[in-house]
């Protein structure tokens, strides 16, 4: 009763902060109106923004501010008796950040038509502290992409595989309007959602401020389609198997979208979904098992916006896919019935509020649920067999059996969500805000894995470990945040000021248990009591600073204190109390983990040329703690009931990762656009997987007395992205990534049982393998069939001078191991034929 009543006063005090600007999805337009012939500011100018019920009047002084803009492009018309109206075209409103614009009134006594201007967008963002990357959804339809998370790969110190800056790729936070889409028990992303659906994407590196929390490593903020008083209606279709023969996925993708006024100024519509059926790049061993296609893949996005007044809009969303897949293992191809099937299924239903009290203060709200199911094996549990699978006379392939292998798993969040946007004086905005989240997580697992040497030779004479586990807890968990954001002076010079204050109530037990040997080959585990795992609260600081040091230069500065709390999966798994007793489960989860932590610096400097082209180089280094791995407390030779040991989640070991960015990027030209992106980066820790302790206890080694390179430590990254329109409404983007090789841990043999050099140490990832080079390009044609029928047609083509770009090497520095497995090398060259349609 006692923890209730907290919950509920932290909701209280969360629902009574209802002042605000749905963190991460709105923007503000703020400028000034004055006479073009004498430069004088001009009181009463009115200021609309276009296709909205929003606008301003401009004060004495000639400011004006608009809040509560989502992000996205707009045109504005500023008018005023006595002079021509003006209508600014193309402004863009950035999530979170001030668009700056400027009117500057002609006199006319009649008028004569609107004066059409295309907004000039600042080269450098001056009041951003961190490292932030916008993208529009017109430059994602640009470039050869399939998914949001394709564009977020390409942003400098990010990796293809999603790790930013050194860190774990689960460090990230991925948002759709401001409202996370995780996965709380194994983590990543949750659910993918249709293209047409996107608005701008928002990409945070680093130095992000206050409002975001429960990430170590980047932020990634998806602004969605709200619709408009126009009607719009797209097509899009594309397949991989025209073209190239045997070098295909027989990949087919559709999309389709609608959006537009259901009431004229007041309801808004948009709608969009999506399809991907595929047989993969391993199709033509799957095709021997398995009807076509082997994957497929729906989403879906809808949306109601109404605009009660100028003032007051609500809108309501749902979002929805659905995975059905196999999955493939080389040495499995003799036997792939034997992998289990999987699917996801995943949606979230949200409701928004939000509320324009003055030009200088405005709120909102949101209430939403977030749902995903995993399902791996046959419908029923009972169908598992949990006996071992047979392999050839040389131990390579599995040749029969099943993977022993089924595994149900729920989560649903149901999260409260309240910021607020004052503009307190002309030098002072403030933010604040927070969120509450009630979770129910179910797991139940039933998984049996062989134990294997370092060289992936099973023990046939040793008992399967058994990673069985079952649980069902309801966390919770809350965040507050403060955020100042104060300009110095006129000229730029800006600080930024934050903090943050984060709470995790487990609400699990954690039991003490006692495994004591009651035989040579066997453990009897006691639980002789239970530990209330305690509430978790973190208080974040974050500081950023801007000044200018020349007039189109600009310096920045940021310090920060972030949190994660670990995935529940670390918290609860192999807490049931059956198992435990029995001693069955290879794991078991710790309630009491604390939060993993980073403190990260980072400086930047950025200078805009006056070409357009703007240069900046930033220097990054981050210290992440407690990070969650497994320590064996009870080495043994067990075999009774699958009990090796005691193994358990801990908080240990810690990582570094420090780096220096170059960008190059133009970002407005009438026909060459782009950047060019270096990143020198090193990543290295003590562990870099969260199970990586009982993998070393399996191989018999000692868990590493030093910091080594991480997998992903990508030393060097040279990323070039290039649009250009060319003659006869015809389009070209290309993209060139290079990287140098990743590190593998290089351990010889001969037989696949003992070391090459029994005098070698074992030392992990102390090789490096071949550089990583890769060409993409997409050429697109429009054709106006009428004035409102656009068709483009697109050849979208990856790995173009097909590059075996290696992936993985086992420990004797072969590609693909003794197989030569396929899957060692990336995907070879694909091309795809589209065509979109705009109505």
């Amino acid at each position: 009763m006692e923890s209730l009543t907290k919950y509920l006063l932290l909701a209280s005090l969360i629902v009574s902060v209802q002042l605000i600007s749905l963190a991460g999805t709105v923007g503000i337009i703020e400028g000034k109106a004055f006479d073009k012939a004498t430069r004088e500011p001009i009181p009463g100018v009115n200021i609309l923004l276009v296709g909205t019920t929003s606008g301003a009047s401009s004060d004495r002084e000639g400011r004006f501010q608009i809040g509560n803009v989502p992000g996205g492009m707009y045109d504005l018309t500023a008018t005023l008796i006595g002079y021509r109206t003006i209508r600014l075209r193309g402004v863009r409103v950035i999530a979170d950040l001030r668009s700056r614009v400027e009117f500057a009134m002609e006199e006319s006594p009649v008028q004569i038509g609107e004066v059409e201007i295309i907004a000039p967008s600042p080269p450098i963002l001056k009041d951003v502290t961190g490292t932030v990357h916008t993208i529009s959804n017109k430059e994602i339809e640009a470039l050869p992409v399939s998914s949001f998370l394709d564009v977020v790969a390409l942003q400098p110190g990010v990796t293809s595989d999603l790790h930013f800056r050194g860190g774990k790729s689960s460090e990230s936070l991925y948002l759709v309007d401001g409202l996370p889409i995780q996965d709380v028990i194994g983590g990543g992303v949750g659910t993918d959602l249709p293209r047409s659906s996107i608005v701008s994407l928002k990409v945070e590196t680093g130095g992000y401020e206050a409002e975001y929390g429960n990430a170590l490593s980047g932020i990634v903020n998806i602004i969605t389609n709200n619709g408009s008083n126009e009607n719009e209606f797209t097509v899009r279709g594309e397949k991989d198997d025209i073209l190239t023969g045997e070098q295909t996925d027989h990949t087919s993708e559709g999309e389709v979208s609608a959006g537009g006024p259901i009431i004229q100024d007041k309801l808004f519509y948009f709608g969009s979904g999506s399809f991907t059926l595929s047989d993969t790049r391993y199709w033509q061993d799957l095709s021997r098992f398995f009807s076509s296609p082997v994957t497929k893949q729906f989403t879906g996005f809808a949306k109601l916006t109404y605009q009660w007044s100028p003032a007051i809009k609500m809108s309501a969303q749902i979002l929805g896919s659905s995975r059905d897949w196999r999955d493939y293992e080389f040495n499995w191809r003799f036997n792939l019935t034997g992998l289990p099937p999987e699917l996801r299924h995943a949606y979230r239903a949200a409701f928004m509020f939000s509320h324009t009290v003055s030009p200088k203060f405005f709120y909102s709200a949101s209430i939403s649920q977030y749902s995903n199911r995993t399902h791996v094996g046959p419908a029923d549990k009972s169908q598992v067999d949990t006996t071992m699978y047979q392999y050839d006379f040389f131990l390579r392939y599995v040749i029969g059996g099943n993977r022993s292998w089924w595994a149900e798993s729920r989560q649903t969040i149901n999260t409260l969500k309240a910021d607020f946007t004052y503009q307190f004086s002309e030098h002072h905005l403030l933010k604040a805000g927070g969120e509450f989240n009630l979770y129910s997580v179910y797991s139940d697992i039933l998984k049996y894995e062989p134990q294997t040497n370092i060289w992936g030779k099973p023990f046939l004479n040793k008992p399967l470990f058994n990673y069985s586990s079952d649980y069902s807890y309801y966390p919770a968990s809350g965040s507050a945040y403060l955020q100042d954001k104060v300009e110095l002076t006129e000229e730029g010079m800006l600080l930024n000021f934050g903090i943050r204050y984060d709470m995790l109530n487990p609400r699990a037990e954690r039991p003490a248990a006692e495994r004591v040997p009651i035989s040579p080959d066997e453990y009897q585990t006691t639980i002789t009591g239970y530990v209330p795992a305690s509430i978790k609260q973190l208080i974040s600081p974050r500081v950023g600073f801007s000044a200018p040091f020349a007039e189109r230069g600009y310096l920045f500065i940021n310090y920060g204190h972030y949190v994660q709390f670990p995935l529940f999966d670390y918290l609860y798994s192999g807490l049931n109390n059956v198992s435990l007793q029995k001693g069955v489960g290879a794991l078991v989860g710790n309630p009491d983990l604390q939060p993993e932590k980073t403190k990260a610096w980072e400086f930047s400097a950025k200078y805009a040329f006056k070409n357009d082209i703007v240069l900046s180089v930033t220097y990054f280094d981050k210290t992440t703690y407690n990070q969650v791995d497994v320590k064996t407390f009870i080495p043994s030779t067990a075999r009774a009931a699958g009990n090796f040991g005691f193994a358990e989640f801990v908080n240990n070991p810690f990582a570094k990762a420090q780096g220096v960015e170059f960008l190059i990027a133009r970002e407005k030209h009438e026909w060459l656009t782009g950047s060019i992106s270096y990143t020198f980066m090193t990543a290295e820790g003590l562990s870099q997987d969260a199970r990586q302790g009982l993998t070393y206890y399996e191989w018999g080694f000692a868990p590493p007395p030093k910091l080594f390179p991480l997998s992903w430590d990508q030393r060097h990254s040279l990323k070039v992205i290039v649009n250009a329109k060319l003659p006869w409404e015809a389009d070209l983007a290309v993209l060139w990534t290079f990287s140098t090789g990743r590190p593998y841990t290089f351990y010889p043999t001969l037989d696949g049982y003992t070391p090459l050099d029994s005098t070698l140490k074992f030392v992990p990832n102390n090789a490096r393998m071949p550089d990583v080079s890769n060409l993409e390009i997409k050429a697109s044609k429009r054709i106006h069939v009428t004035d409102e029928l656009l068709l483009i047609c697109f050849l979208d083509m990856r790995n173009v001078f097909d590059r075996r770009n290696v992936l993985w090497m086992d420990s004797s520095g072969r590609i693909g191991g003794e197989l030569g497995d396929i899957s060692a090398w990336d995907t070879p060259r694909r091309a795809r034929l589209g065509l979109r349609m705009e109505f």
